[in-house]
């Protein structure tokens, strides 16, 4: 399965390491919100319609940090933008752990948002240009690895704090490892060389042309798109990132600590579906890819969450949810990298998926008001689910194939 790492330079190799590293750390310190969702229902009185809003909050502030941050990259390094989006997130993640209320807990996640979109972006447009098209599908991929990594390490770090110490700490400890990944920044600095693509190319546009460069008439149809299908992607793992850990607690009965184990079951699925996404995106190509995981991810929701299913059963059934859900996200980096010229490429990758990122994101509150309104919050998980994945298919029919695309074919003239 990763026989074909073995082939990979050494500066593939460490761009390779640098980007999951990135992308987990990332992970972590945005999914650690959904397991002090209950906690601060509790203490400080928030109605389920304001939780879901802070979540998702962080999302639509992070399509503003993608962009910026895409254009950035264009303009002055992906490596350099990297570090930058790295420390940003890290810094108001810890931040966070000293809220006080709703309202600095939603301003902080807001500005934690930034460096959150930011950094998917920069690292899949700098493993899409290191890395080169034989294993781009499957190299681009695996960096999705990293968020089963990082989302499992928070729901480690997550168990072990709530077991052993007083909710009302917990959830602040939580934040404050949060602060971690910032260690990261001084490995990439030394290690990890900007892309030579990008170097050969480089900038020509002014900065505020190039924030707008994907609005072009030229680009505007693959920019709509992109944005569209990846709304979809993106709606329906929002959903279900964000609600678990409360519908586990509240609606099947399981304890703080009890809740951990399900979830890992889920993020191990999820990491097998971004590293089998990888796989399928050089073996089937990404619109295939892109269909078994949406057609999968539409039946298995229906099932984890509306079924009349015991707690035992829905252990093993979440991992192989989790397998569909997240295999969509593994062709993405690769797939937008493939519909932009080297020139606005961080833009458009940046902007597409941190647009879909913020969009699909709504559908994590919609969830939130459903249920205070005479909606079981399963039967409203599952209802926005699916109407995510019915966006994503239906865009999926407009978008070319891309796989073994060459990327300077795809340059300005």
């Amino acid at each position: 399965m990763f026989a074909w790492m073995k082939d990979l330079t050494a500066k593939e190799r460490r761009t390779l390491g640098a980007c999951i590293g990135g992308w987990g750390m990332d992970a972590f310190d945005l999914n650690i919100y959904g397991y002090a969702i209950p906690t601060l229902i509790a203490a400080w009185g928030i109605s389920n319609t304001q939780a879901g809003l802070i979540g998702t909050v962080t999302y639509v502030v992070s399509s503003i940090g993608g962009w910026i941050a895409g254009t950035l990259s264009d303009r002055i390094g992906r490596v350099r933008m990297l570090q930058i989006t790295i420390l940003w997130y890290a810094f108001f993640t810890a931040i966070c752990g000293f809220a006080q209320n709703f309202e600095q807990l939603l301003i902080l996640r807001a500005l934690q948002g930034i460096g959150f979109g930011g950094e998917w972006g920069v690292g899949a447009v700098l493993m899409a240009e290191v890395i080169r098209a034989k294993y781009r599908g499957r190299a681009v991929g695996v960096v999705q690895s990293g968020y089963a990594l990082g989302w499992g390490l928070s729901a480690l770090v997550y168990t072990g704090l709530f077991a052993s110490l007083p909710e009302s700490i917990a959830w602040r400890c939580l934040f404050w490892v949060g602060a971690v990944p910032a260690l990261l920044v001084f490995w990439i600095r030394r290690y990890v060389p900007e892309a030579e693509l990008y170097q050969k190319v480089g900038a020509t546009r002014s900065v505020t042309n190039q924030l707008f460069s994907v609005f072009d008439r030229r680009y505007l149809w693959t920019t709509i798109r992109l944005s569209l299908l990846i709304t979809g992607i993106q709606g329906g793992g929002t959903v279900l990132v964000i609600w678990l850990p409360t519908y586990l607690r509240t609606v099947r009965g399981l304890s703080a600590v009890g809740t951990g184990g399900y979830i890992v079951a889920l993020i191990c699925g999820a990491f097998v579906g971004f590293v089998l996404g990888a796989l399928l995106a050089d073996g089937i190509g990404r619109k295939w890819t892109f269909a078994i995981s949406g057609i999968g991810s539409s039946l298995m929701m229906t099932i984890y969450t509306v079924a009349p299913i015991s707690n035992d059963l829905i252990l093993p059934i979440g991992f192989i949810l989790g397998i569909f859900v997240f295999s969509a996200y593994s062709p993405i980096g690769s797939f937008t990298a493939e519909m932009f010229p080297t020139q606005v490429r961080g833009t458009g990758q940046g902007f597409t998926y941190s647009f879909g990122r913020a969009m699909g994101s709504t559908f994590a509150t919609i969830v939130g008001y459903l249920s205070q309104h005479g909606v079981t919050l399963g039967m409203a998980m599952g209802t926005m689910a699916l109407s995510c994945y019915l966006l994503m298919l239906v865009f999926l029919m407009l978008v070319p194939e891309t796989r073994g695309r060459n990327l300077e074919a795809l340059e300005l003239t």
